[in-house]
């Protein structure tokens, strides 16, 4: 064989993905090279800019690329993407995204739903169910029945023929909840106070003044009701108006308007509307006012009873979607149906790709709304398991969020299971295990924000422990058992808890320390301390939900510090508070108070440009004259949080309602955020530490925090350590369900559920100090912990 021959081919040498001069968000001209097929891990503390560089650059250029490949008309219906602003972007693969983004809250997603299953399982019932009652629509809960009947007039043959036609579809879904297995009702005595008449404001919604044109003074000048006559008093012709009449055409004033029931039009104006997204005294409102039960008709199966008649060797649909995964698996597996083995064999893959990943303990019938951000995560990842693509780019954000030192082993093994069938894999993460498995390394920092966005690091995990950078020095952090541990002042007493899996749990957890609850993902813990807690506890909860914001969300608005800032700013200059909102009357006209100007190209990608009349300062140039602490407002909504907290503490500018807002914000760790910075660009852990700082400010004396650590670095886990053991020496209890060790080596108590998930779950199976729970080693739990201490 020549030389020649044994020469690479050309086609080899395309084995690196090239990024020179990235500069999205924070990245300060990055320039870094990946080596393909093999396992990169992106570290850094939260906010250095690890997202803006994998997921805002890498992936986001690989998805704009492949849309262009599309005609015109098919990219007029897909998301137009700006391409990233980079320098140069060469080697790129087709990238799948798999991040922690929870999944639709649409009441009829479930995981069955959202996965191949689902379809799979409907498919199955309609082959082999009896009675056979047709095809798959009939047992799909998205499908209503429906029947109807008409002439219908063809040509044929140069003559018209008119004939009768019938039709029919048979579907699954219960006509009574209409697919989404729970009923609503709504308590009228929140809606409306019965002794007063309208004009006298009956009305107790949020936002319906008596001089509201759109809502009261409909009602009131509708010619249906007597404005003047207490609603208790209504006629019962008067009620039915009231509340349920069709909508209506009616003049108020001369100007046409929609007279509807109130019934009807509260479920229009706040029922179809996701609940997480109201502002919070609407989300109060609602959460008041209505009031959701279980479908008495289809018991919460969401099916009709036609459905849930057929059967296959006893088990209905609603039956093997209500099964645990691990368990259905296995019921699938039993079954020996030469027509439909096709069928079985892939869903048995699937179902088993569940196990495997470590979510065998849900059911096809969860809603996805209720899955956390790791669960939703490995949801999408099942999907790709079993996929024969290969030389495809998976991008993974912190894929260990939300598992038990146990599972992390198993994350790791599907991680390179990924990798070896010859795929790069990027994954953002802060997990030391997951890190060491990596092939390749890239630390970013060496701070957050400002003082972030630069390479600190690139090279393999050993120079990384030996680099000295934030993340190589607590690489091997190991924190260290209590000596002493606090004593309870009192305990909480929870009985016969039965939620979820819960099986009649009795446990005393106690009042004036900082326990720990762990166990395996779905062993109970979010359903012990969310579901059983009593009512009166005085507990203020900060669970894993996402908080919502658009571009125009920030940390002062978020948080309520803009509106003490704005009152500051009045005060100052004589003004009304208004003018100092880039929402309101001191918008810049030009912008609407954005800052930028975004052009919609159809179905070329959108543009941002920065205004021209307010050069990105979003507020109209007379508002901007008006200066506190010899600052403008755009200057102060410039301000990092621990600058803002210098400057409202002290001085001219001292603000004592703001400097609590920015002291709670910098005890989370989030001083290097600036105060006008669009939440739409934080990370997962900096909004998660954004909703703590937030809830913080609630007044009660149990605080119950699900899985603070999510998206923390190693560096940043001491700080919120030092933030939970203030809160308990200033008198007050906390309560974290957990899963890093070193916040159960901090506790001063720890109980522990499992032993595994789901019907394998929901007991207690340790109580006591973390010292006592290493030296048992009774649990999977206090073996991980054993090991992290090294006991």
């Amino acid at each position: 064989m020549s030389n020649d021959q044994r020469a690479r081919h050309a086609a080899d040498g395309h084995d690196l993905i090239r990024v020179h001069g990235a500069r999205v968000n924070n990245l300060r001209d990055v320039s870094v090279e990946l080596p393909k097929r093999r396992l990169t891990a992106f570290t850094g503390v939260s906010g250095s800019g690890k997202s803006s560089l994998v997921f805002g650059t890498i992936a986001a250029e690989s998805q704009r690329m492949i849309n262009e490949t599309y005609s015109a008309f098919v990219q007029g219906f897909m998301p137009t993407l700006a391409r990233p602003e980079v320098d140069v972007l060469d080697g790129l693969t087709t990238a799948i995204i798999v991040d922690q983004q929870r999944m639709g809250s649409d009441p009829r997603s479930t995981v069955g739903t959202a996965t191949d299953t689902g379809a799979m399982l409907r498919i199955l019932f309609s082959r082999l169910g009896t009675p056979h009652l047709g095809s798959q629509q009939a047992f799909s809960f998205n499908v209503a029945s429906l029947s109807g009947a008409g002439a219908v007039t063809t040509e044929r043959g140069g003559r018209t023929v008119k004939e009768r036609r019938e039709f029919s579809v048979t579907g699954g879904m219960c006509p009574r909840c209409e697919g989404r297995g729970s009923i609503s009702d709504i308590d009228l005595t929140e809606l409306y106070d019965d002794s007063k008449s309208l004009s006298e404001g009956a009305f107790t919604i949020p936002g319906w003044k008596s001089d509201n044109f759109w809502t009261v003074r409909v009602y009131a000048e509708s010619g249906f009701l007597d404005p003047h006559k207490p609603i208790r008093d209504f006629t019962e012709r008067e009620m039915r108006d009231f509340l349920h009449r069709e909508p209506t055409k009616v003049k108020v004033e001369g100007v046409n308007l929609t007279y509807e029931g109130l019934l009807p039009k509260i479920r229009k104006s706040f029922l179809a509307k996701d609940v997480e997204s109201m502002q919070p005294h609407i989300r109060a409102f609602v959460e008041r006012a209505v009031t959701f039960a279980t479908c008495p008709d289809c018991d919460g199966t969401r099916l009709t009873a036609a459905a849930r008649s057929s059967k296959i060797g006893g088990v209905s649909i609603a039956d093997a979607c209500a099964m645990q995964i691990s368990d259905l698996a296995g019921w699938i597996g039993g079954l020996d149906e030469p027509s439909v083995a096709p069928l079985l064999t892939s869903l048995r893959g699937t179902l088993e790709s569940f196990v495997e990943i470590g979510l065998g303990y849900l059911s096809l019938d969860r809603p996805a709304g209720t899955l956390s951000g790791g669960e939703a995560q490995r949801v999408k990842m099942v999907r790709h398991l079993g996929s024969s693509l290969t030389d495809v780019t998976y991008v993974f954000d912190e894929p260990t969020t939300g598992l038990h030192p146990h599972d992390v082993r198993r994350m790791n093994d599907l991680l390179l299971r990924l990798r070896d069938k010859g795929n790069t894999v990027l994954v953002v993460e802060h997990e030391p295990e997951t890190i060491a498995i990596a092939d390749h390394v890239v630390d970013l920092g060496p701070g957050a924000g400002t003082d972030g966005g630069e390479v600190c690091f690139e090279g393999d995990v050993a120079g990384l422990r030996a680099a000295g950078t934030t993340t190589g020095r607590h690489l091997d952090d190991r924190a260290a058992l209590k000596t002493s541990v606090r004593e309870p002042s009192g305990t909480i007493e929870v009985r016969g808890a039965r939620a979820h899996n819960l099986r009649d749990v009795d446990v005393d957890i106690p009042l004036g320390v900082l326990v720990a609850v762990t166990g395996v993902a779905g062993s109970g813990k979010s359903s012990l301390v969310h579901g059983s807690l009593p009512k009166d506890a005085g507990v203020v909860s900060v669970d894993q939900s996402p908080i919502r914001g658009s571009r125009r969300s920030n940390p002062a608005t978020y948080t309520g510090l803009l509106d003490p800032i704005r009152k500051a700013f009045a005060k100052a200059n004589g003004v009304k508070p208004a003018l100092f909102s880039a929402n309101s009357e001191g918008a810049c006209p030009g912008c609407g108070g954005a800052g930028v100007v975004y052009t919609d190209l159809a179905m070329m990608a959108g543009v941002a440009t920065t205004c021209e009349e307010c050069e990105g300062e979003r507020f109209q140039p007379a508002v901007l004259e008006h200066r506190l602490g010899g600052r403008d407002i755009s200057q102060v909504l410039a301000m990092s949080v621990a600058r803002a907290e210098e400057f409202f503490g002290d001085g001219e500018a001292k603000t004592p309602a703001a400097h609590r807002v920015l002291r709670r914000l910098a005890d989370v760790g989030l001083g290097y955020l600036t105060l006008g910075q669009p939440l739409t660009t934080l990370s997962g852990g900096e909004r998660q530490r954004l909703k703590l700082a937030t809830r913080l400010a609630e007044q009660g004396g149990v605080y119950v925090l699900d899985e603070p650590t999510a998206g923390l670095h190693l560096a940043d886990v001491a700080q919120l350590l030092g933030l939970l053991d203030r809160l308990v020496d200033s008198g007050k209890s906390v309560i974290v369900v957990e899963h890093h060790q070193a916040v159960m080596a901090h506790a001063d108590w720890i109980i522990d559920l499992g032993p595994g998930a789901a019907h394998d779950g929901g007991r207690v199976v340790f109580e006591g100090t973390p010292a006592d729970l290493v030296a048992a080693r009774s649990t999977r739990t206090a073996q991980h912990l054993a090991d992290y201490v090294g006991a």
